[in-house]
């Protein structure tokens, strides 16, 4: 599942017109990359909570057999292969849609119909993460499977920034793993009960709907995923999964722009042209 409804108001002006998903990262959206780490940890039904002005989503998922076809007339086989099944023919997408923006636990709710009681997972497409070798949200899965439960990706932060995140506190088990004790959403640094920050990775069981149909709003006056996870540890375990891999926060522009540099670094035909110019800058 991937919330994408929000409206992005960190990034106007350019979001009055583009979802924030579809912002970027040299040559591909954010989006992308979120659907793509999906696809790697064997996801094969994706589904999509947007609002009805981010029609730009679907359409950029969606065949464009006139392109296509046009790319391969051109010779350029290299172009058209880069935009050909971006989500593959045996992966189904769905798209829900969040009329009223009331927070990350209400578009998770929005699509209770689709997911039913199964587990699934939740992206938040701002948080980038880019993994050594297996991604985030592949490594949760493995998890999932070795344990029968679910898990949300944390790193830690800095003490003052504890009040833009959930955080969690830890127990360590007989298995090595650590299970959440606690998890408050965007407490202060004095009321924190640890610095490990949760970042846009979920795998949840589906009875997470019922709590969320009870959970009143909270921080921001907004239905918070946290506070209906919080409800959820007093029946069923969670795995605090510390990701093997860097983080990216997209959803500010500082990390947008670190993100875009480090990727570029990763491109053959940029990486020397942007070391040389970004040698000449002044410190």
């Amino acid at each position: 599942m991937f919330p994408v409804a929000g409206l992005g108001t960190r990034f106007l002006p350019a979001t009055k017109s583009i979802p924030k998903e579809m912002l970027p990262i040299v040559d591909k959206p954010l989006i992308q990359y979120a659907v793509e780490e999906a696809l790697e940890a064997g996801i094969e039904t994706l589904i999509f909570v947007t609002n009805p002005r981010k029609r730009a989503i679907q359409e950029y998922f969606a065949r464009d057999e006139a392109l296509q076809s046009h790319l391969l007339a051109q010779g350029q086989h290299e172009l058209h292969a880069r935009i050909h099944d971006i989500i593959p023919a045996h992966v189904s997408t769905a798209y829900v849609i969040q009329s009223q923006a009331l927070g990350l636990g209400h578009a998770v709710w929005c699509a209770k119909s689709l997911v039913g009681n199964e587990p699934f997972a939740v992206l938040l497409a701002d948080d980038l993460i880019r993994a050594p070798a297996t991604g985030c949200l592949k490594q949760m899965v493995d998890e999932y499977h070795a344990t029968g439960v679910g898990s949300i990706g944390v790193e830690e932060v800095p003490a003052s920034m504890t009040d833009r995140y959930g955080i969690v506190s830890v127990e360590r088990a007989d298995d090595g793993r650590d299970y959440i004790r606690e998890i408050v959403e965007k407490p202060s640094a004095e009321k924190a009960p640890s610095r490990l920050g949760v970042v846009g990775r979920y795998i949840l069981p589906g009875e997470i709907f019922a709590l969320l149909e009870t959970v009143r709003a909270g921080v921001g006056g907004e239905i918070q995923l946290t506070d209906a996870i919080a409800a959820q540890l007093t029946s069923q375990r969670l795995l605090a999964h510390a990701f093997d891999g860097v983080r990216y926060d997209c959803g500010s522009r500082q990390g947008f722009i670190r993100a875009t540099v480090d990727y570029a670094l990763e491109h053959a035909d940029l990486r020397a042209d942007l070391l040389a110019h970004l040698a000449t800058l002044k410190r």
